[in-house]
């Protein structure tokens, strides 16, 4: 191995290690962190001992196989996983393209954890929770104002969960009016999420995916090709992940309108776009927006999220429910028609992450939300600008100015020196930084994709781009050294061959006991 040189321009790091087993191992039969108080005299006289009182359906046949843990042991336990994790808290987190990381206000933070927040229940009676109705109630009439739609359901959990519920109401919609069997294609394009296709999937049609001209925008006389008296809808990302917008979106819609079809929006890419464009004017019938991305609620692992899901009159009775509305002096629930789709997850929506969005609308109002949209503009373009002048980088498609991400190539530098686009995702991590690739499949090679929002200064820019100059540098002149990372992180290289194995999969640690403790 050749001796790493050093660069004062990149950020000296590494992570710590810990070992740390997962917390079911760390379980000791008999050890508390909490040892909680006998039942209160009048729980106990109405419900007794439990047994007869309590349906059978709602108690365990045995106790649940919790770990059994000191506080001491706990408490380590978790920060030691803390300093193993980077985040955008930590770090300058522009890399993870197209899902917006971005600066979430600690001050919305502590309204969510607020007692008044945190000890609300789902079941509570409508009439001791009205500020929270008050604030799913407002969120909705804020968000058809950023968008022109005319409802919002804040039930969906993710992205993926609003694209399923858009593509279940296009099935609500052709059925009521008995077109339900003959309309059964959807059409999408190929840089668009990957969940848009499959979602529909899930739902019965036949996927038809759009590629893109010789410039990148999705292809207009192939989406004339395509429609036909089979076709039940269209959705798309603009922008999509290439960072390019496609300023011609709303001829697509039209003609999908004229063959009878509904146009559904993702709008996960929506952060250069508030204040600036909405769906309605570019003639979509739904859409909607990742409230954990665009308004600065935390992705959180996954979760919890908000596909904030908006439509038109015309389709406001096929959304999931129940809603809000205001009678002039007191917040309801509404029940949605027979024609709903129904629920697509627990109760009404994840409340903390609405109520962390509707802080961040309400304090920064309309003016601040198309600074908002400038300013992850500006910071894009300025990234463009300087990667673009990196030996071996390239963005492929039209050469102007991007919107709010762009998804860059390698393949120039991959082809020279070996070194490819996973090899700099892990030597990137030796500086404390994060990078992604892109979806599969890779329709542009050796791709990387980042947004850098409008949470980050220039100075913050900088540090990534000196970071991706050295690699590159690193790449040809030591190429071992990136080849072989990461040399700072909590681990060197993966074995990586279990991904692709469902039999070793192992999802929660009841599986993996059945796997590798069986009966």
């Amino acid at each position: 191995m050749k001796r790493i040189r050093r660069d004062h321009k990149v950020r000296q790091f590494h992570q710590a290690k810990w070992d740390e087993p997962v917390i079911f191992e760390l379980h000791r039969p008999g050890e508390r962190g909490v040892i909680p108080p006998a039942a209160e005299a009048g729980i106990t006289a109405e419900v007794g001992d439990g047994i007869g009182r309590i349906p059978s359906s709602m108690r365990r046949s045995i106790a649940p196989r919790l770990p059994e843990i000191g506080q001491a042991k706990v408490l380590r336990h978790y920060l030691r996983l803390s300093q193993e994790t980077l985040g955008s808290d930590l770090n300058v987190e522009i890399g993870q393209g197209t899902c917006t990381m971005k600066y979430i206000p600690r001050i919305n933070e502590m309204l969510i954890r607020n007692p008044n927040m945190t000890e609300l229940h789902p079941l509570q009676d409508g009439e001791s929770v009205q500020g929270m109705l008050e604030i799913f109630y407002k969120l909705d009439l804020a968000m058809r104002e950023i968008s022109g739609m005319d409802a919002f359901s804040f039930q969906p959990s993710s992205g993926t969960q609003a694209l399923l519920a858009m593509a279940s109401i296009v099935r609500a919609y052709h059925d009521s009016r008995g077109e339900g069997d003959k309309r059964d294609e959807i059409i999408t394009t190929i840089f668009s999420h990957p969940s848009q296709a499959a979602t529909a999937a899930v739902k019965g049609y036949k996927i038809i995916t759009l590629h893109p001209d010789e410039d990148g925008f999705p292809d207009l006389e192939k989406l004339k090709d395509a429609v036909s008296e089979r076709t039940a809808g269209f959705v798309v990302a603009n922008p999509e992940d290439t960072g390019i917008y496609n300023h011609r979106i709303r001829e697509f819609t039209e003609i999908v309108h004229e063959a009878g079809g509904i146009c559904f929006y993702d709008q996960a890419n929506a952060n250069g776009l508030l204040g600036i464009t909405r769906a309605k004017e570019a003639g979509f019938d739904m859409s909607f927006f990742n409230l954990h991305k665009t308004f600065a609620a935390p992705h959180m692992c996954g979760g919890p999220a908000t596909g904030a899901l908006g439509v038109t009159e015309s389709l406001k009775r096929f959304l999931p429910g129940p809603l809000v509305d205001f009678d002039g002096s007191r917040y309801v629930w509404t029940n949605q028609t027979d024609e709903s789709i129904g629920k697509v997850r627990s109760f009404h929506g994840v409340t903390q992450t609405v109520l962390r969005s509707y802080a961040w609308i309400m304090s920064l109002g309309p003016d601040g939300l198309k600074d908002v949209a400038q300013i992850a503009v500006l910071n894009n373009n300025y990234l463009y600008h300087k990667i673009l002048k990196i030996r071996g980088a390239s963005a492929p498609y039209m050469k102007g100015r991007r919107l709010e991400q762009v998804r860059y190539s390698w393949k120039q530098l991959t082809d020279e020196t070996g070194v490819t686009t996973e090899d700099i995702t892990r030597r990137m991590c030796d500086f404390g930084l994060h990078y992604w690739t892109s979806h599969h499949p890779y329709i542009v090679p050796q791709p990387f994709t980042l947004e850098p929002t409008e949470s980050y200064s220039k100075e913050d820019l900088d540090e990534y781009i000196h970071a991706l100059e050295h690699i590159s540098n690193e790449a040809y002149t030591q190429p071992d050294i990136v080849k072989s990372a990461p040399h700072n992180s909590t681990v060197h290289r993966n074995d990586e061959s279990s991904l692709d194995d469902p039999k070793q999969w192992c999802i929660t640690w009841r599986a993996y006991l059945k796997k590798t403790q069986p009966e």
